[in-house]
């Protein structure tokens, strides 16, 4: 049984892999949906992340059929206290931005889609710099002393305004994020090292990286020349026949083979093994490109691989 993970100063546990569920009501129907989910929590997991936005980027959506399909699912499974949901304001086309009535009016909606009375993990999606951090701040701590959230967290903010707005919580006592949620893999590593992991480790937070395969070039199976029936596969392109792409490709198929594992489950044991990172997320479009997502929280990387990994993708 893979243990589970402190979600940062909370007393919230997770499964070290976060299912995404940015697929749902996009490039996986409801039907298989159910089925990715029935997978994931069968083998243990229990830590589930969605946007109120997803996807509204679809035609003919609008935002919150993954909220939507999910809380279909709880109900019918009637399994909602043995899952953590997370899902994220500012990015629903009805819901734009953290002004404080935005946020409180955006749960309420997340709340109704996902057939709930509290969303476990709630992160502000993209920051809002138009907004002070007080008003952000106080407006989740409110949700949260209303029952509402159970945990408030962070993605897509500069280090100085999540510092400033981890400092104003100490302060005045409001909630704290307990967790950070940055785009980061072995392809995006400005994208969170440096001064926001700084940030991230000194206050304890629970870091879960978006993104974590970088849109699924880190499971091998895109290469140059070679079409892939994949909803993303446009977005791996700068990737795909780069000399760094091919570099970082070599080193995890050689780490893979001496394991007897995937490619993409030594990708996200590079992933777990960085400082403060807790539960990589990692979506699957069909139950079966969830194994090698499982596995890696039992492969054991040595020191020397990890730091082959992490010169391959300088």
């Amino acid at each position: 049984m893979t243990a589970l993970h402190k979600l940062g100063p909370s007393d919230i546990e997770v499964f070290p892999l976060s299912l995404g569920g940015n697929v749902f009501g996009w490039s996986a129907d409801k039907a298989t949906s159910f089925a990715v989910l029935d997978a994931y929590t069968e083998a243990g997991g229990n830590f589930v992340d969605t946007a109120d936005a997803y996807s509204a980027w679809i035609p003919g959506n609008k935002g919150g059929e993954s909220e939507h399909i999910i809380g279909e699912w709880l109900a019918a499974r009637g399994n909602r206290d043995s899952v953590v949901v997370a899902t994220k304001v500012s990015r629903h086309p009805e819901f734009p931005g953290l002004r404080p009535d935005n946020i409180k009016a955006a749960a309420e909606a997340s709340l109704r889609r996902l057939g709930t009375d509290r969303i476990d993990l709630y992160y502000t999606h993209f920051d809002d710099p138009e907004v002070p951090v007080a008003d952000i701040v106080t407006a989740l701590d409110d949700l949260v002393r209303e029952g509402k959230v159970r945990a408030v967290a962070a993605s897509n903010i500069s280090p100085e305004r999540l510092a400033e707005s981890l400092e104003f919580a100490e302060r005045e006592g409001k909630a704290r994020y307990v967790a950070l949620q940055p785009h980061y893999n072995l392809m995006s590593r400005d994208t969170y090292e440096g001064p926001l992991q700084d940030v991230a480790v000194r206050h304890g937070l629970a870091v879960v990286p978006y993104y974590a395969l970088a849109a699924g070039f880190l499971t091998g199976k895109h290469r140059a020349g070679e079409a892939v029936d994949s909803a993303r596969s446009g977005g791996v392109g700068k990737y795909v026949g780069s000399e760094r792409g091919n570099r970082v490709l070599a080193a995890l198929e050689r780490t893979a083979a001496a394991h007897g594992a995937h490619p993409a489950s030594v990708a996200l044991a590079w992933l777990a093994a960085q400082p403060g990172v807790v539960a990589p997320i990692a979506s699957a479009r069909v139950p079966g490109q969830l194994p090698p997502l499982l596995a890696f929280p039992e492969l054991r990387l040595t020191d020397a691989e990890i730091d082959a990994l992490t010169e391959a993708s300088a």
